[in-house]
């Protein structure tokens, strides 16, 4: 009987810390930062470029990921961009 006398108090009186939403500053630091945030960190942008006799490619990197190509073949071919990720190629019909 002693004991619930004393621990219902003691409960009572910590509800109010329990059912507060935790600070953005008490987020576990093991948590990964969104790519969004990184990228500013780890922006290291390079650009490419690779020449033969066959054309001339201009890549850029941000971060390590590769974000665009472009391809400009030599003989007076027009040239295009490769898509990263999928290597779909794209020619500018138009050249505004």
């Amino acid at each position: 009987m002693r004991s619930t006398q004393l621990i219902l108090p003691l409960l009572l009186a910590c509800s109010p810390a329990w059912s507060q939403a935790p600070s953005p500053a008490a987020a576990p630091a093991s948590a990964p930062a969104p790519a969004s945030a990184r990228a500013g960190v780890d922006a290291n942008v390079q650009h490419l470029r690779v020449e033969d006799a066959g054309a001339r490619i201009d890549e850029v990197r941000v971060g390590g990921e590769t974000k665009s190509i472009d391809v400009q073949p030599k003989g007076g071919m027009p040239a295009y961009q490769v898509t990263p990720k999928t290597g779909e190629r794209t020619w500018k019909v138009l050249g505004f």
